[in-house]
């Protein structure tokens, strides 16, 4: 017995004692796209920092230096800038998307996200809302709820993510037609349900354009109701505010207060002072915002990277002038009355009307199309 434990640890020994056989090296990841050596802006909010981006698929599989990784193809980013999509906080590409779906004026900027529906929006459909639609937009609508239309952008693809709100005008226009007047209890009643239908199927929140016909009509009050419906479903509330120019800082204050008394967040667009006479009430707009930031409300505001505004040309005419529609405003054009009427207050009016003085006089003014 002593013999054969001896025999048995000497074994043991030179068994602990052989080398271990060698495993082969993991090889090297294979991905699909390899960006190497840019300047990575992360969106956290951190320095930029150099290094590489591998892709597999549609996700990113990994940020940083790798320099054993390999892929199917490598881009050279050494000098650029590798960042994550852009999102753009408004943009107008809930219809021209269903005629392409490439998205390259978005894409070729880097952008990979849009949020639409600011005026107007794709839901509610009606005849009323059908009927303030160009033509051959209006052909390509084929569904009647926020789902349907998702269906139908997806069935054509699409390059770019989309988000939506739902609309102060869409929804008026839906119920009332272009009446220039306040809603009905039962008016009211039936756009809460409209915004509430809309919500649950995927709107961001409640939006506003009340430079324009039919929600220029819309008295804060009727706004805040149909806010606090998108609030009880987590939504928020973004608006073009009433008046970007001579009553800026009351425009500011009343999305403050559609935003407080509903119970969520506010988003005011494109922020600016229009009419070179305004130009100064940018001090006293942004230090509105902050106070109501200072309360905890939660407002901000977005602006676009030039000195220059875009819309139709119908947009500087008096708001009683919009009321019926596009035909009701057409006529009164062809009526002397209506003409002089409009003349003079065009002429005498302030910069939310007059283009003449915000763009400084009809040079400064571009026809972009017709």
């Amino acid at each position: 017995m002593r013999l054969g434990s001896l025999l048995l640890a000497a074994a043991c020994l030179l068994a602990a004692c052989a080398p271990t056989p060698r495993s082969s090296p993991t090889p090297a990841p294979m991905y699909d796209v390899l960006i190497r050596g840019g300047r990575i802006i992360d969106g956290t909010g951190s320095p930029w920092y150099r290094g590489d981006v591998a892709i597999q698929g549609d996700r990113i599989a990994a940020v940083g230096l790798l320099p054993a990784a390999q892929a199917r193809d490598t881009i050279d980013a050494r000098g650029l800038i590798v960042a994550p999509g852009f999102i753009d906080m408004l943009g107008h590409s809930e219809y021209p998307l269903l005629r392409d779906g490439r998205a390259i004026s978005k894409i070729t900027q880097g952008i990979t996200s849009e949020i639409t529906g600011e005026v107007s929006s794709v839901v509610p459909v009606n005849e009323n809302t059908l009927r303030e639609l160009a033509p051959a937009t209006r052909e390509r609508v084929t569904w009647r709820d926020l789902d349907g239309y998702f269906a139908r952008l997806e069935q054509g693809g699409t390059a770019i993510n989309l988000g939506t709100f739902v609309t102060l005008g869409s929804v008026r226009r839906y119920v009332m037609g272009d009446a220039n007047r306040p809603a009905t209890p039962a008016e009211l009643e039936q756009m809460r349900g409209l915004v509430a239908d809309a919500m649950r199927q995927g709107a961001m929140g409640f939006s506003t354009g009340l430079i324009y016909a039919p929600g220029s009509f819309a008295p804060t009050e009727e706004i805040i109701e149909l806010t606090r419906v998108a609030a009880q479903h987590g939504g928020g509330y973004a608006s073009h505010i009433r008046s970007e120019g001579d009553r800026l800082v009351e425009a500011i204050q009343e999305a403050i207060r559609i935003g407080e008394q509903a119970g969520t967040w506010v988003q005011i667009h494109h922020l600016k002072a229009s009419g070179q006479k305004n130009w100064g009430k940018m001090a006293q707009a942004v230090a509105t915002i902050e106070a109501a930031r200072a309360r905890g409300v939660d407002v901000s505001a977005d602006q676009y990277p030039y000195a220059a505004s875009g819309t139709g040309l119908d947009a500087i005419i008096p708001n009683w002038a919009h009321a019926g529609g596009t035909d009701s405003l057409l006529a009164r054009l062809r009526e002397p009355q209506s003409r002089a009427r409009l003349r003079e207050e065009l002429a005498g009016g302030g910069t939310d009307w007059r283009i003449g003085t915000s763009a400084g006089g009809p040079s400064g003014v571009m026809i972009a199309s017709v």
